[in-house]
């Protein structure tokens, strides 16, 4: 986990403390710095009053999933009180501060409860939620009663509704796919390569791709997916639509934002894109991490 911790000059040695337990990277407070951060590192300390950090960090906000977390410490080090992404990785980190004799002041309601959110049960797993959107529904009800977990063996089709979170093999890389109608596992599976090679990522880092739910039907995807042992998953227009793709696409005209860029972009982790939109024949292919 990439860490930085953020402090005030005369916060420093308190943040040189913090920074050499977590092995994080120290750095010096300034008007810019939360900007500078943001989607380099998952998780932000900053050693100084929350009102300062969240000013900061406010304009910056996209969602919980892309956001890094970020933990407000208090200049006396009694207390470490986790404002952003407490599920993703701000609790955590928190209580990993509690060898400092630092309190974590842990809000999230899950947590709070005793009980294991779906986000916790994705990261101890090693798995990446699909839905999001399901998380909040499913989490709600974790409050209330014993969810259960069920893990269902391929080859299998699951659709799920909004009260079911699934969970699939964590990948560092996602790749969106678009396709005309037709194409081949075989052309697939080119462009797949081209695609990691352009990317500068081995082919075999990758578990997870996406597309949108209207090429469901498209045999080729299916069997080049397969040959690959990786998991295809088929979004829907509202997931796809809430991305901000950073290249216009002819998919406008299906209703739609884009195909693989807005799909590698919504199970992305941080957001970003190592690989623009880009065309190998009758397939284009898009990379998140």
């Amino acid at each position: 986990m990439k860490i930085a911790v953020v402090t005030l000059p005369r916060f420093r040695e308190s943040g040189m403390l913090i920074a050499n337990y977590l092995n994080a990277e120290l750095v010096d407070y300034s008007n810019r710095i939360f900007a500078e951060l943001y989607g380099k590192y998952e998780v932000i300390i900053a050693v100084m009053s929350a009102g300062i950090a969240v000013r900061g960090c406010a304009p910056l906000l996209t969602d919980k999933w892309h956001d890094p977390a970020v933990i407000i410490v208090t200049p006396d080090l009694r207390y470490a009180i986790p404002v952003l992404g407490g599920h993703h990785g701000g609790n955590e980190v928190a209580k990993e501060l509690a060898g400092l004799g630092i309190e974590p002041v842990i809000s999230t309601a899950t947590e709070v409860m005793g009980r294991p959110s779906v986000e916790e049960t994705a990261k101890t797993g090693g798995l990446t939620i699909v839905n999001r959107n399901s998380t909040r529904e499913v989490n709600a009800a974790i409050l209330d009663n014993d969810v259960p977990i069920i893990r269902v063996l391929p080859p299998k089709i699951i659709v799920a509704n909004s009260g079911v979170s699934v969970l699939v093999n964590e990948s560092p890389f996602v790749i969106g796919i678009g396709c005309r109608l037709g194409t081949t596992a075989g052309e697939i599976l080119s462009a797949v390569s081209s695609a990691c090679i352009d990317a500068e990522i081995p082919m075999n880092s990758v578990t997870l791709y996406a597309t949108t739910m209207k090429k469901f039907h498209e045999a080729g995807l299916h069997e080049a997916i397969a040959s690959l042992s990786g998991n295809l998953i088929f979004l829907d227009d509202e997931t796809i639509n809430e991305q901000v793709p950073e290249s216009r696409s002819r998919a406008e005209m299906l209703g739609l934002c884009g195909v693989a860029e807005p799909c590698a972009l919504a199970l992305s982790k941080t957001g970003t894109l190592i690989l623009k939109k880009t065309v190998y024949g009758r397939v284009t292919i898009a990379i998140g991490k």
